[in-house]
């Protein structure tokens, strides 16, 4: 029967740890977008004028991918199958961010290099697991 299944332990393991690290990305996207000045006090010139001169459709994606990933989070604890829309969403958001960054708007050089190619390549990581995860627990019918 679907959805009967019990909530396994590591149902709520995972879920909380993706909520903590999630709302790493969720705070910053809204900080920056609610309180720029105070949340970015400490970048650079150059830094904050690629920040605040990011094209909507990235604005969008960034959003999308950060929102997406913490609400897909909160209902993977809610054993929601709405999850798994959410994380794809957060993939396609943080798709368009990927293409932005390293297309045709590339952040400052101080904003490259390989911390920031390691970092996202783990946000990467972290973003296709969830989804995956999230799928295979609707698969064995824990999500309802």
């Amino acid at each position: 029967m679907e959805g009967s299944r019990k909530r396994p332990a590591h149902l709520w393991i995972v879920g909380v740890v993706s909520a903590l690290w999630n709302m790493i990305g969720a705070y910053d996207f809204t900080m920056t977008q609610a309180s720029p000045d105070t949340h970015l006090a400490a970048y650079t010139a150059s830094q904050r004028a690629w920040i605040d001169g990011f094209p909507i459709l990235m604005e969008v994606g960034w959003g999308l991918g950060t929102v997406g990933a913490l609400a897909g989070s909160l209902l993977l604890i809610a054993r929601s199958r709405y999850a798994l829309a959410a994380f794809a969403a957060s993939l396609v958001g943080l798709l368009i961010v990927t293409l932005y960054t390293y297309g045709p708007y590339p952040p400052p050089p101080e904003m490259q290099g390989g911390a920031a190619v390691a970092l996202n390549l783990v946000i990467w990581a972290v973003a296709i697991a969830l989804f995956l995860y999230a799928r295979r627990m609707q698969a064995k019918g824990v999500l309802r």
